[in-house]
């Protein structure tokens, strides 16, 4: 599969244009539109700055590899 990536900005919500693509007419191509977020970093970073905070508590200090399995192998089964 052979990928190609093209930004553009939408100017309607009812009609994206693409042009000067490197394909063939008639070729089946797949379009996968994905939108940029301003926020992620923020967010990520939030996200970032709560699990460290977390692991720096007492009760996860003592958490083994075997407890996270077991907790792990619990939440699989639906227990």
């Amino acid at each position: 599969m052979r990928a190609y990536k093209k930004y553009v900005v939408i100017e309607d919500p009812h009609r994206v244009v693409l042009s000067d693509l490197p394909f063939e007419a008639g070729q089946r191509v797949e379009v996968v539109m994905i939108a940029d977020e301003p926020q992620a970093a923020a967010r990520l970073e939030t996200l970032h700055t709560l699990l460290t905070s977390a692991q720096a508590l007492p009760q996860a200090r003592n958490l083994t590899e075997a407890d996270i399995a077991a907790e792990v192998a619990a939440a699989r089964t639906g227990r």
